[in-house]
C-alpha cells in the first residue's frame, strides 16, 4: 500500500486530495530525514502503540501532519503544520474537537513532553522519537541526515547546538512515555545519544 492509499484507508476516499498533498510535502527536495520514510516509520509505530492511545485515529492523523511543513531555517514548523491541519481538515466530516486534538498533538512534537495522563500525546511523541532507539547504523544515518538538513549552519555552531539537544535528552528521566516504547527503545536510545555526543566532542 503506497502512502496515498494508506491515507485514504484512514481518512476516506473523499479526502484523497489531502493525502496526495501530504505525500508531495514529505517528498520535498530539501528534506533528508523528515521524508516519506520517516512518516512511514512514525505511522507504523503509532499502529504498534495504538492500544496505549485514547484515540488512535486522531494520533494517526496527527502523525500525517506532524512534519507536513518543514523548513530547517524556521523555528515554527510545528505551529505551521498545525495550522495546515486545521485548514485542510476543516473541509472533512471530522468533528471540530477532533481537529483541535490533532492540532494540539502536532504542536506537542516540538517539545515531546506530554503530560502523564496524555495518552495520545505519549504515543505520538514515542513514535516520533523512536529513531533514537534504532540500531547504531540506522541511528548514524539519521544523525547524518539531520546534519544535511542543517547544511547552512557552520560546523562549530551545529555541533554546539546539537550537543545541547543531546545532553538535554540524556538528562530526562525517560526518553519514552509508554511502557512498550521504553522497553523497546530506551536502553539503545541512550547508548546512541551518548555515542553521538562523544563523536561531536571529539
Amino acid at each position: 500500500m503506497d502512502l496515498v492509499d494508506r491515507w485514504v484507508s484512514l481518512a476516506g476516499t473523499d479526502t484523497r486530495h489531502i493525502g496526495v498533498d501530504l505525500d508531495a510535502r514529505y517528498g520535498e527536495e530539501h528534506r533528508r530525514y523528515h521524508t516519506r520514510a520517516h512518516l512511514l516509520a512514525v505511522l507504523n509505530l503509532v499502529d504498534d502503540l495504538a492500544p496505549h492511545a485514547a484515540d488512535p485515529d486522531a494520533v494517526r492523523l496527527a502523525a500525517w501532519f506532524h512534519d507536513a511543513v518543514y523548513d530547517p531555517e524556521r523555528a515554527d514548523n510545528e505551529e505551521r503544520s498545525a495550522r495546515l491541519a486545521r485548514r485542510m481538515l476543516a473541509d472533512t466530516d471530522l468533528p471540530a474537537e477532533v481537529v483541535e486534538e490533532i492540532a494540539r498533538l502536532i504542536v506537542l512534537t516540538e517539545t515531546h513532553a506530554p503530560d502523564a495522563d496524555d495518552r495520545n500525546g505519549q504515543v505520538l511523541c514515542d513514535a516520533d522519537l523512536a529513531i533514537l532507539g534504532a540500531a547504531p547504523e540506522a541511528y548514524a544515518t539519521y544523525a547524518a541526515s539531520v546534519r544535511e538538513e542543517y547544511a547552512f549552519v557552520p560546523d562549530e555552531f551545529f555541533k554546539a547546538g546539537r550537543a545541547q539537544v543531546l545532553r538535554g535528552l540524556l538528562e530526562l528521566p525517560s526518553l519514552f512515555h509508554t511502557a512498550e516504547a521504553r522497553s523497546r527503545f530506551e536502553e539503545q536510545a541512550r547508548r546512541n545519544v551518548e555515542t553521538e555526543l562523544m563523536l561531536l566532542s571529539a
